[in-house]
């Protein structure tokens, strides 16, 4: 279960993880929360789902909704907090943004194109880690409190977690 601020990378780190330990990817973006058009799916909807994608064998779920650790982290064997600097996280929104902007981006729902960020999207960037940090990590305690967390602070430490995998092929 990789989770983190949004432009963290943790959707790149996610699907590289999936890949080099042959897993299934899932994406709460993608497979449980937007509709065509950036509709939101009801709630009951999105845990309905969350409960199914959980309760396969092998898989990565990229995903920081904390409303849904009670179903995530018992079915997990690791939390990957993606916890990078709130610079970082800006920096890799604006990249994808650059990179998309107007177009469905491979790791979200079809009908979604990239928009341009909002004052509210870049306010939750900006104060993720004084608002959201601490309910995640209730959430955790709550729901997970003997699931293993390793905390990533940086794209440097993403990749050397990798490289024993990318190693192996």
């Amino acid at each position: 279960m990789v989770i983190g601020c949004s432009g963290g990378g943790k959707t790149t780190f996610s699907a590289k993880i999936a890949a080099c330990r042959d897993l299934e990817f899932q994406s709460l973006d993608r497979d449980v929360r937007w509709l065509p058009g950036w509709v939101e799916r009801d709630r009951a909807g999105q845990r309905a789902i969350i409960e199914q994608l959980a309760r396969r064998e092998r898989w990565v779920m990229d995903g920081s909704g904390a409303s849904s650790f009670d179903i995530r982290l018992v079915r997990t064997d690791l939390v990957l907090w993606v916890r990078v600097p709130r610079r970082v996280a800006l920096l890799g929104l604006f990249k994808r943004v650059f990179r998309y902007y107007g177009s469905v981006r491979p790791e979200m729902a079809e009908g979604c194109p990239e928009p341009l960020p909002d004052m509210d999207f870049l306010s939750y960037i900006w104060n993720f880690e004084k608002r959201y940090a601490p309910l995640f990590i209730k959430q955790i305690d709550q729901h997970g409190p003997t699931v293993p967390v390793a905390v990533l602070r940086s794209h440097r430490e993403m990749d050397l977690m990798l490289q024993p995998f990318t190693q192996q092929r």
